[in-house]
């Protein structure tokens, strides 16, 4: 991966690219990570596709721009950092929040996709008890208290006949945490609060997507997963059996092997 920094307006992006492959495929991080989570996935990809990864601004060192990052906004950072690398077609797989940020992409940039993946991500706007969480969250973050969030929310991420397996990875989560600045947790959040649904105009578009969901996730519960599977009828989706909000991490190999099978198709 050759790591660059280029401008997407006037948002500086910490961008990793291999370079090569006819196709391409972006991979968008969630909430509390960075790029750095898709270190060892990108090594099950790059043989087959050009592959990208990058730090949404508020979290790695990608600048933080602004009180609030909506999803529009972050869309908006990556399809202008796809153009800077002078690609102009591509697939997007969205972990979590990132997830909604390729949903947001969906209605600006639809003509650039060949493809979505979600993956451990919901294309439903976030209950009133879910806003209420996250501005709980804003409110321990003003506080000075992010080491609380650093403790419970990646060991949360992980199956738990996982977490000892993965503890490594636990605590390498909890140090992304610990160094991501208050105020991009903060604008994120928020952004997160505002986001719409945007489930009918994924089934709409005519973009091929994929769902991926981990039987054992906290945040996406079974029947969450099962009901917008049948809200959307053309979605392909992939269960996986053993995995938790991390299945790019607890089952790699079967990730990666359904995401290059909806890429390669189209």
């Amino acid at each position: 991966m050759v790591e660059k920094f280029l401008m997407a307006g006037d948002t500086p992006m910490h961008v990793a690219d291999t370079e090569r492959g006819e196709k391409c495929v972006v991979l968008l991080h969630g909430y509390l990570e960075s790029m750095l989570v898709w270190d060892e996935f990108v090594d099950l990809l790059k043989g087959s596709v050009r592959v990208v990864t990058l730090d949404l601004p508020g979290h790695g060192v990608s600048m933080v721009n602004g009180e609030t990052h909506t999803m529009e906004y972050l869309a908006g950072c990556v399809a202008l950092t796809m153009e800077a690398l002078g690609i102009e077609r591509y697939s997007v797989v969205g972990h979590s929040m990132g997830g909604y940020v390729a949903l947001a992409m969906v209605e600006a940039y639809k003509e650039r996709l060949d493809s979505i993946v979600l993956l451990s991500s919901t294309t439903s706007a976030d209950s009133q008890e879910k806003c209420d969480r996250r501005r709980r969250e804003i409110e321990l973050i003003k506080a000075g208290k992010k080491n609380t969030l650093a403790r419970l929310v990646p060991h949360a991420g992980f199956a738990p006949h996982n977490v000892k397996r993965f503890n490594d990875y636990i605590e390498d989560l909890r140090e992304l945490i610990l160094i991501t600045e208050d105020e991009g947790v903060i604008a994120i959040l928020g952004g997160m609060i505002e986001r719409k649904s945007r489930g009918e105009e994924l089934r709409d578009s005519g973009i091929p997507h994929l769902f991926i969901f981990g039987k054992h996730d906290y945040y996406i519960p079974n029947e969450v997963a099962e009901e917008m599977i049948a809200q959307d009828p053309n979605a392909r989706v992939l269960w996986l059996e053993e995995s938790g909000h991390m299945g790019f991490i607890e089952e790699p190999e079967r990730c990666a092997e359904a995401i290059l099978s909806m890429i390669l198709r189209n």
